[in-house]
C-alpha cells in the first residue's frame, strides 16, 4: 500500500447562474472510473469561496503530500475539456459566494504574477486529443480571475508547480458527465506519465552531478 501514489482531484460547489457545477459531477464521475490499482484518488468539493480555499488548500497539501492536484472548474464560456497551464496572482475584483474577495485583490503579497505548471498542457492535450476518448481538449494561459485561477495559483505555490488546472463546459453543452469524467481520466493520466518523466530527468541529472563531484 506503502508504495501507491497519492492524487488529488477537486470540483467546485455551485455558484452563480451553475446550479449544478459540471466540474463537482464530472469528478464524481472520475471517483467512480479511478485512475488505476497504483493510484490513491482522492476527492473533494471545493467551497466557492477566497477564504475557505486559503485554508483547505494547504491542509490538502500536508495531509495528503500528494504527487499532484488537479483543480477542475466549470466556465460557462468552455465547449472543450481546457487545461490552465498558469495560474495568476492579481485582479481577484469579483466577489465569492460569501460576498468577500480578498481586499489586496491578490493571493499572496509580493508573489510572482504568474505560475506556471510543471505539467506541459500542450503535450498532455496533444496526446490526449490523439485517443479517441470522446472529448476535445484544448490549453488556456487565462484561468479568469475568480475562484478557480485563485485556486490554481494558491496550489501552484504550495506544490511548487506540482498542480493542474481543467476548465470544464457545463453538462450537456456538449459532454454528459460520463464523458467528462473519461476525459478527466484521460488527461489526469498523461499529467502523470509526464510528471514521471520529469522525475526521472531530475534524479539522472542529480546523479550526473553526483558522478562528476566523484571524478573531482
Amino acid at each position: 500500500m506503502g508504495n501507491k501514489k497519492k492524487v488529488i482531484v477537486t470540483g467546485f460547489e455551485p455558484f452563480g447562474e451553475h446550479a449544478v457545477n459540471s466540474s463537482w459531477v464530472a469528478v464524481q464521475e472520475l471517483e467512480c472510473l479511478g485512475l488505476g490499482e497504483a493510484i490513491d484518488l482522492y476527492v473533494c468539493e471545493v467551497p466557492v469561496e477566497y477564504q475557505a480555499v486559503q485554508s483547505l488548500l494547504p491542509s490538502l497539501w500536508e495531509k495528503h503530500r500528494p504527487q499532484l492536484v488537479v483543480h477542475v472548474g466549470v466556465s460557462g464560456l468552455a465547449t472543450t475539456v481546457t487545461l490552465e497551464q498558469c495560474g495568476h496572482n492579481k485582479g481577484y475584483k469579483r466577489l465569492d459566494n460569501s460576498r468577500f474577495c480578498p481586499a489586496s485583490q491578490c493571493c499572496m503579497e509580493d508573489g510572482p504574477d504568474c505560475i506556471s505548471s510543471l505539467v506541459d498542457m500542450d503535450t498532455v492535450c496533444k496526446r490526449v486529443n490523439d485517443t479517441d476518448v470522446g472529448v476535445t481538449v484544448s490549453v488556456s494561459k487565462d484561468a479568469g480571475r475568480y475562484l478557480c485561477d485563485y485556486t490554481y495559483y494558491s496550489s501552484l505555490v504550495l506544490g511548487h508547480g506540482r498542480s493542474a488546472f481543467i476548465h470544464v463546459p457545463p453538462l450537456g453543452k456538449p459532454y454528459s458527465s460520463q464523458q467528462l469524467g473519461r476525459g478527466l481520466q484521460a488527461v489526469v493520466r498523461e499529467m502523470l506519465t509526464l510528471l514521471e518523466v520529469a522525475n526521472t530527468e531530475e534524479q539522472h541529472g542529480k546523479h550526473a552531478h553526483q558522478h562528476q563531484h566523484d571524478l573531482l
